[in-house]
């Protein structure tokens, strides 16, 4: 299981996972050049050994993108992701190239596009 907080007001995420989900922060920069940061996954069962858990707070610029993968998509996903085309074609591609055949598999892609000027009362 892994869970992901985006704040608006702060411009970041807080995640933490347990188990075998694998979260990845992409940052693009310049000359095509992506910086990634990972979620720290711990071991564990939820609702059966749950680990002490350590959430990370990071923050967030307009345009990164937040995925994550269950366990039914193999290591390494996120190595070669092109974010060419819309969110759910990059899902797509992950599942189509990274997917194992004796396992299910779930991509989520997200991307912050920043505070729109909504703020909660």
């Amino acid at each position: 299981m892994a869970i992901a907080s985006l704040d608006a007001e702060e411009s970041s995420v807080t995640w933490l996972s347990v188990g075998n989900v694998a979260g990845v922060l992409l940052r693009a920069h310049g000359q095509g050049e992506v910086e990634r940061e990972h979620i720290l996954m711990r071991g564990g069962v939820v609702g059966q050994r749950l680990p002490p858990l350590r959430a990370t707070t990071l923050p967030l610029r307009e345009g990164d993108v937040l995925m994550f993968a269950t366990d039914g998509v193999r290591h390494g996903f996120y190595d070669d992701v092109n974010l060419v085309g819309t969110l759910q074609e990059t899902a797509d591609r992950i599942l189509a190239e990274y997917a194992k055949v004796t396992d299910d598999a779930l991509v989520l892609v997200a991307r912050w596009h920043g505070d729109q000027g909504t703020k909660c009362p």
